[in-house]
């Protein structure tokens, strides 16, 4: 039997039951719950005294958008402040 049989029959006991609401289709709460055991890995790092680590995607996207310095070189010249060569 495969998830979508179950909650069909699942579906069915709770409608002859007359419970209210059916019960949830499979899959929908997967990546909740993903998230709630990466938090939890998170929280007994925290507790054990290790450090928490983020996602390499994330520490990535962070390194590579948060880098750029907003001031020029100091041997460049403001833009529109440039000489003629022939002058």
């Amino acid at each position: 039997m495969d998830a979508i049989q179950q909650h069909m029959i699942d579906s069915y006991r709770a409608a002859q039951h007359g419970e209210l609401p059916p019960p949830p289709l499979p899959g929908r709460h997967d990546w909740a719950v993903v998230r709630d055991v990466r938090d939890r890995r998170r929280f007994d790092a925290v507790m054990a005294g290790r450090p928490a680590r983020r996602r390499w995607r994330t520490a990535l996207r962070e390194l590579f958008t948060h880098s750029h310095d907003s001031t020029p070189p100091a041997n460049s010249s403001p833009p529109g402040n440039s000489r003629p060569s022939g002058a």
